[in-house]
């Protein structure tokens, strides 16, 4: 090769970063924007509207009688815990699916976020606690389950087929037993419990925000850090351990990160369904082949948790939690999912 056909393709190579570089910051000043409309749809609507000049003298500061406490006690807190947990999920949720190479490896479907709905339950209704010691125990849960399925799974090696097959196995055992405590749960229990369970910001603090700020930031910074081998990862296993991907400790820490995400998530916000099974798939259409679905998907996953509210709380005829429309979203998708893979013989 000729210094000048060097020359020409490492400028030819340099503008191909340079444009998926671009395009990566276009998508995500966009999803930014977003969700930025949507922070503010939350703050201004409720059941006295809030005016821009209001809202902007309220974040600016100033005391505005009545507006004050709906943005700052109610509405902000409740935007903050949204988009949190829906980073969260998403994130978490795109991490399963990346190292599975499977789209129906979500915590929602293999029995992650069941673990940790089944502990809460019993906590509420059989322990009688509340608030922090909840969540506690439903993190815990929730990471004892992901390790049970990941040690009934191992044979020489994790089959990402085999995993998920358990994950749904567990998953229906630990539902059914949601469903006997919850059938035997007093009045004044019950309705905590199905809060719980069907997955609600309602009533949320800035307290209740902070452990999900803090294990999104240790966490989902590690997995950001790793970004390269993940990529790797979804290329297959030889391939990533012949371009040095150490796949052992990779893995490990990637799925410990994930569970933590999902758990801590679950624990403050309750199981919102679906949000990290359809993070990933959406995140990846937008992103387009050969990019990293990791930022993308935790950005989707907020907007359908501060949308989904919205929508929520908003435009049906009731108020509904934000698992209810999630669900709704979601449940088809996971449809088509299995119907595809039937007719493909199992590759989805």
């Amino acid at each position: 090769m000729s210094v000048l056909d060097h020359t020409a393709t490492t400028a030819r190579i340099g503008a191909l970063r340079r444009a998926r570089r671009n395009g990566r910051l276009r998508l995500a000043a966009g999803m930014i924007a977003l969700l930025t409309l949507g922070v503010y749809a939350t703050l201004v609507t409720g059941p006295t509207m809030a005016p821009p000049a209001d809202l902007l003298r309220v974040l600016t500061g100033e005391t505005v009688p009545g507006a004050s406490f709906a943005i700052l006690d109610l509405r902000l807190p409740r935007a903050t815990l949204s988009i949190l947990t829906g980073m969260s999920f998403g994130l978490g949720g795109v991490i399963f699916q990346t190292l599975l190479r499977n789209p129906l490896a979500s915590p929602d479907i293999i029995g992650i976020s069941a673990g940790a709905s089944a502990a809460a339950v019993f906590a509420i209704v059989v322990l009688g606690w509340s608030g922090p010691a909840v969540s506690v125990i439903a993190v815990i849960a929730g990471l004892g389950v992901a390790l049970l399925i990941y040690l009934l799974a191992w044979r020489d090696g994790v089959s990402g087929a085999r995993l998920i097959l358990i994950g749904i196995g567990l998953s229906a055992m630990l539902d059914s037993m949601i469903a006997y405590v919850v059938s035997r749960a007093p009045a004044w229990t019950m309705q905590e419990a199905m809060r719980w369970l069907t997955g609600s910001v309602n009533g949320a603090t800035l307290a209740e925000a902070l452990p999900v700020l803090l294990s999104l930031t240790i966490l989902g910074g590690l997995l950001l850090a790793r970004r390269s081998n993940l990529e790797a990862m979804r290329l297959g296993d030889d391939t990533a351990a012949a371009l040095g991907v150490p796949l052992a400790l990779d893995k490990v820490l990637a799925i410990m990160a994930a569970v933590g995400l999902i758990a801590v998530a679950t624990a403050v916000s309750g199981p919102i369904a679906f949000v990290a099974f359809l993070s990933g798939p959406i995140a990846t259409r937008i992103a387009g082949p050969g990019r990293s679905p990791l930022i993308p998907a935790a950005l989707v996953g907020a907007l359908l948790v501060l949308v989904g509210d919205y929508i929520g709380q908003h435009l049906l005829t009731g108020r509904y939690p934000v698992g209810v429309v999630t669900g709704a979203l979601g449940a088809p998708y996971l449809i088509y999912l299995i119907v595809r893979s039937n007719r493909t013989g199992g590759e989805t």
